[in-house]
């Protein structure tokens, strides 16, 4: 960067302007920090916090204030303008490194660390200072205890519930609920405002409600708080009296002493006709304007004399609130609220004053001058009013600090000439006024320091043809470095062809190829010279050689656009297609090939402009056409077929590896090609074998083949459609690429032992085109692991393993296998790790150890084998064991062994299922991979006697009337001497109850037992246990039963085979059918009841006798509803005169009461009266009817 050279005049500054003439620009601190890394730097402050930064009381206190510098700051505080002592006060914790305070308030008032901070940054070359924060406590004050009355509104009337909420830091968020916590319900009738109160431009009857509740949510401390609820009662006044209006106002304040009736628009809030309302720049500015008014008025703004800020302002509230953001000087002036109903308008004038806090015109920035440079700090800030401007050095105010020639202030700026080394210091610039303070800090460091070069070496510009092209030379270095650039060694000039910034970029209006190459950029000062290459390409650009063409396509068809590209070879294009200039529908109709637009199914609302764009990194070029859909017209049938071959097969990008095949697609013969399926022969290594070696979408024509060395490759392309596969395309040209050293070396390389004296190694042979070169050779190499010798290698071709013979037994080798070819050996190759052959173990395990728990288990141990005498891998041990004979009895056979395996570092074992009082037979022996070593000698051991097990055969016989034999057969397995039985038996009765049990202890030579005087017709259960010196085995059980006694037999006739039974039982039933039938005669010839009796004695005529032509009898009915009893019928007039008979239903009944069943017949069929006799009361028993008589015998 070039010295700036001009400066501002100033009237009569003639010495000024002599000064700035030799006055350099100030020198950008470079960002990269391996620059910064090695460079004195006086401080600056990179992180603190918010000037204004309220505290959690709950929380520790964590004041932030982060620096760097070259060395490293040290850091200091002042609270309230004095020093604060960190060290003093054991609450406060400085972090290391750091300046950031650390203050434990656990038990501790937060209030008595508010105050007004500030840190200091201080290294030897200066001081910088953070903004001043003030640290106040959060505060969520309960509500005040008030006593809220409840208030009396006239409907209509407008009302407003006041929240005054106390007052917090920082200030609550008011809203209004209910007692179920549900937000009350606001419109443009009801309304919050910004102080929280809840206005009613009017009262509904609606409004009757006593929980209006405010809430006031203390955001720091998340606390909520509630004002006690109020109580609104609305009165209708025009609808109450006297009396009821003055009960109702009784203790209540009543809100509203005029008429309810249809009124114009008044301001509630603001009041009057005019107000006035400050805002800061950049602020959010909110006006409200709530009116009284019924109907509910209309609020609607405007601005005098203007518009409202268009982006910047929004409605809220309904309508009730205008809000307007980055409040700008121009958005002061008159707002016009105007609240209006079908009675009339009113209007309210806001006036908006805006004030602004300081705000940087031109914040000071950081200087780096060489010595004997000059040098100005600029501090330029404005706000409403003007802001006072101050400056001091290294915290210390200006006037205060040390006198310093080389520095002096003119119009607020700070001039520096003819610096020295060791004059560095960090210059404070604060601008203040009465809504606020700006505070900055920018150093002056005076360094030597010869030129760096920031542009990183060697970068490669790229640009198109006849483009613009800028190349950088960014650079470091006190003195300022100059910058001259050169063109293959030859200098360039600032003139028609070349323009040098002052920034030192080197910019070529209008590159051309002839402008490629390499440019030198050389950095110099007083101190040394530094240069940096870079490189400029210019490519050629991107062109549509063949440009999509106007369609006209019938419905239902396809439309193909065609959009082929002329580039440069080294850019790869990209394709864009636009319908319309908007994207191309989501549709599976559209298909986007390397150089074309298909649309299948063609419909009208395809219509429309097309458009590609072919993209590069560096340019792009566009097409468009249109495309006109018309009626399908009838068309033959259609006839698919197998895609014709492909042609015209070419070889382009020739390169080592790799090469570029395209074709031309042959007709589709209806049928959409779906793939393109490459095919390739290697006539060196596989002559006439077509192998496949890619596939490629149906709308590609070219594709990038990548190769492998030493194959005469020649290609063909086959298509692929619904139908099938086309025939092949005629051979591509050969293409033979040049043989390498190969760049794999055999896989799946293994090492496996076969016989005790030998190694095999295998692999997998590399393929042809693996092979990458003639002669291809395997280097196998093998040796000993862990053991200071050479490689054993050798050379193999053909093969896919080797034997190594003559090695020791079970030892590890190293072994590598490596491909190698007339060009050089592949890459190095993995060391692969095995093992020689095994031999079988030569040594059984010694000091076999026994140890018999009980009769059923044993615990077997021995010392495990020497590794040295396993001749290979361990792979465990094998425990035999088996049954000689039992000591009780000779077995008839030996027993199988069973063998146990045990893992390799096991020596001790369970043996589980031994039989008892039995003999056996036991050895180990380890084994490899190899087989089984030699056995241990044999172990004999015995297993104690066991509990026997269950007597066999057990049943009962000789069954008596009173006695019977229970007999059985000895255990199976004794598991010792037996020494006797344990017998016990007991009665079951029919209700299967055990009765008392008899207990016999019988010798061991008894397999029987007779049991006398027993019960006869009894179930006994018998209980049998065998016995020896180890207790009682498992039980047997068995039942049986004694006969039945004979008399007692000859008793037991069943009664129902009885011919006296069967006699008696008939004549009941024929009694009962008699009975039946008399009584169904009885009824229908008018036999009297005594029901009957009763009414011929009574001789009411208002009872309707039974008459003889129907049969049917009259009842009497119930006098109180006048609702004929079941069975009778009603008297010809309908009625029945309660007055005419002395006689009721209760005079037959007892007492007053009648008793009826649960259905609500009677009880007792009448009985009669108690004045009456037994005799008349026996008269009036009815007799049963047929269903009566019927239930009495179920």
């Amino acid at each position: 960067m070039d010295r700036k050279r001009s400066c501002t005049l100033c009237g009569g500054a003639v010495m000024l302007l002599l000064l700035l003439g030799h006055m350099t620009n100030a020198l950008e601190v470079p960002l990269d920090p391996k620059v910064l890394e090695g460079l004195p730097q006086p401080p600056t402050i990179t992180h603190q916090s918010p000037k204004d930064y309220i505290i959690d009381p709950r929380e520790n206190i964590i004041i932030h204030c982060e620096a760097k510098g070259k060395p490293h700051p040290s850091f200091s505080w002042t609270r309230n303008g004095t020093h604060f002592d960190v060290e003093k006060d054991s609450k406060v914790i400085m972090k290391p490194n750091s300046g950031t305070l650390v203050i434990d308030i656990s038990g501790e008032k937060a209030e008595a660390y508010e105050g007004v901070y500030q840190c200091i940054a201080r290294n030897e070359h200066g001081s910088a200072l953070s903004n001043n924060i003030v640290i106040r406590q959060s505060r969520s004050p309960l509500w005040s205890k008030e006593k809220v009355e409840p208030i009396t509104v006239q409907r209509g009337m407008s009302l407003v519930l006041q929240c005054r909420p106390p007052a917090g830091l920082p200030p609550p968020i008011i809203f209004w609920m209910d007692n179920n916590f549900q937000r009350l319900p606001q419109n443009s009738r009801v309304s919050q405002a910004l102080n929280g109160d809840l206005y009613f431009s009017n009262v509904l009857m609606d409004d009757n409600r006593n929980d209006y509740i405010c809430y006031a949510r203390f955001p720091h401390t998340q606390t909520i708080q509630q004002k006690q609820p109020i109580t609104v009662n609305v009165l209708d006044i025009e609808a109450m009296n006297d009396t009821v209006l003055a009960a109702f106002l009784n203790g209540s304040d009543f809100w509203g002493d005029s008429p309810s009736g249809e009124r114009a628009p008044t301001f509630m809030q603001p009041p009057g006709m005019h107000s006035t309302s400050m805002v800061l720049k950049g602020d959010t500015l909110q006006l409200e304007c709530l009116a009284d008014g019924l109907p509910t008025p209309d609020i609607s703004w405007s601005k005098v004399n203007g518009e409202l800020p268009s982006g910047r302002f929004s409605f809220h509230s309904f309508q009730k609130t205008l809000k307007i953001t980055e409040v700008t000087d121009a958005d002061g002036g008159d707002y016009r609220c105007l609240a209006r109903n079908r009675l009339g308008s009113n209007h309210h004038i806001i006036t908006v004053v805006v004030r602004a806090a300081p705000f940087w015109i031109s914040a000071p920035q950081n200087l780096i001058l060489a010595p004997k440079e000059s040098g100005m700090l600029t501090c330029r800030a404005d706000g409403n009013p003007k802001p006072t401007v101050t400056w001091s050095v290294n915290g210390i105010p200006i006037e205060n600090s040390h006198k310093d020639p080389s520095r002096k202030i003119e119009n607020g700026n700070i001039i520096l000439s003819d610096v020295q080394t060791g004059s560095s210091a960090v210059y404070q610039c604060n601008a203040s006024n009465e809504y606020g303070y700006l505070l900055g800090n920018a150093f002056v460091s005076v360094l030597a320091e010869p030129p760096r070069v920031l542009t990183p070496p060697n970068h490669v510009y790229s640009v198109i043809t006849n483009s613009r092209a800028l190349l950088d030379c960014a650079s470091f270095g006190s003195p300022l470095p100059k910058i001259t650039w050169f063109k293959n060694g030859q200098s360039v000039l600032d003139g028609d062809l070349y323009i040098i910034h002052k920034n030192n970029t080197l910019e070529i209006n209008v590159a051309r190829p002839v402008h490629s190459g390499k440019y030198t950029c050389i950095a110099s000062n007083s101190l040394g010279n530094k240069e940096n290459h870079v490189y400029l390409e210019v490519k050629e650009p991107t062109r549509i050689l063949r440009q999509p063409e106007y369609k006209v396509v019938q419905r239902n068809s396809v439309a193909e656009f065609e959009c082929k590209v002329k580039h440069d070879p080294t850019l790869i294009p990209s394709m864009i297609w636009l319908k319309d200039n908007m994207e191309l529908p989501d549709d599976s109709r559209f298909e986007v090939g390397s150089d074309s637009l298909t649309i299948r199914d063609v419909r009208e609302d395809d219509e429309g402009n097309y458009t590609c764009i072919r993209n590069t990194t560096l340019d792009q070029d566009s097409a468009s056409a249109m495309l006109t859909v018309v009626e399908a017209t009838p068309t033959p049938p259609i006839i698919m077929e197998q895609p014709d071959p492909p042609t015209d097969l070419e070889l382009t990008d020739q390169r080592e590896h790799s090469v570029r095949l395209t074709w031309t697609p042959g007709y589709e013969n209806n049928s959409p090609i779906q793939l393109f399926l490459i095919q390739y022969e290697d006539s060196l290594h596989k002559p006439g074998v077509w192998v496949n070696m890619t596939e490629v979408s149906g709308t590609r024509t070219t594709v990038n083949l990548e190769l492998s060395p030493y194959v005469y490759y020649s290609f063909r392309v086959l298509a692929l459609n619904e139908v099938g596969l086309s025939q092949p395309s005629a051979p591509s040209r050969q293409y033979r690429t040049n043989p390498a050293q190969p760049d794999v070396n055999p896989s799946d390389v293994e090492v496996v032992g076969t016989s005790p004296d030998s190694l095999t190694i295998t692999w997998r042979e590399l393929t042809g085109l693996e092979s990458n070169g003639p002669g291809l050779q395997y280097n196998v190499s093998w040796r000993q692991k862990d053991v200071d010798q050479q490689w054993n290698s050798l050379s193999l071709a053909n093969v896919s393993q080797y034997v190594v013979t003559g090695t020791p037994t079970f030892t590890p080798y190293e072994v590598t296998v490596q491909a190698v070819n007339d060009y050089g050996p592949g890459p190095t190759p993995e060391v692969v790790l095995g093992y020689s052959g095994e031999d079988l173990p030569t040594m059984a395990p010694e000091n076999v150890k026994v140890s018999v728990q009980n009769g059923t288990m044993a615990v077997v141990s021995w010392d495990a084998v020497p590794l040295s005498t396993v001749q290979g891998r361990l792979n465990g041990y094998k425990v035999s064991y088996w049954k000689l004979r039992s000591l009780h009895k000779q077995d008839p056979e030996p027993k199988k062994p069973q063998e146990l395996i045990f893992q390799e570092n096991e020596t001790e074992s369970l043996l589980l299922g031994l039989h008892p009082y039995s003999q056996y037979n036991l050895n180990i022996r380890a084994f490899n991979g190899k087989g089984d070593g030699p056995s241990s000698p044999n172990q004999i051991f015995e297993t104690p006697e066991g509990v026997p097990g269950p007597p066999a055969d057990l049943k009962v016989e000789n069954l008596n009337l009173d006695s019977l034999v229970v007999k059985w057969a000895p255990p199976v397995e004794y598991n010792g001497h037996l020494t006797g039985y344990l017998f016990k038996y007991q009665p079951i009765n029919t209700t299967d109850e055990l009765g008392p049990l008899k207990e016999l202890l019988l010798a061991a030579n008894e397999t029987s037992v007779t049991l006398d005087n027993l019960k006869h017709s009894t179930r006994y259960k018998f209980y049998l246990n065998a016995k020896t010196v180890k207790g009682y085995g498992p039980t047997v059980t068995e039942e049986g039963v004694t006969i039945m006694d004979e008399a007692m037999t000859s008793k037991q006739v069943d009664i129902a085979t009885q011919g006296w039974f069967i006699g008696l039982m008939c004549a009941i039933a024929l009694l009962i059918l008699v009975l039946l039938i008399v009584c169904f005669i009885k009824r229908n010839k008018g036999g009297k009841y005594p029901v009957k009796e009763k009414e011929d004695a009574h001789q009411d005529p208002e009872i309707q006798p039974m008459k003889d032509d129907d049969g049917t009898f009259g009842e009497y009915s119930d006098t109180e509803d006048h609702k004929p009893l079941k069975g009778s019928r009603t008297p010809s007039n309908g009625t029945v005169k309660k007055d005419d008979s002395d006689d009721s239903l209760v005079d037959y009944g007892e007492g007053g009461d009648g008793q009826f069943n649960e259905d609500g017949s009677f009880i007792g069929q009448y009985s009669g009266k108690k004045e009456k006799d037994t005799a008349e009361g026996n008269e009036s028993s009815e007799a049963p009817s047929p269903v009566n008589a019927m239930n009495s015998f179920v």
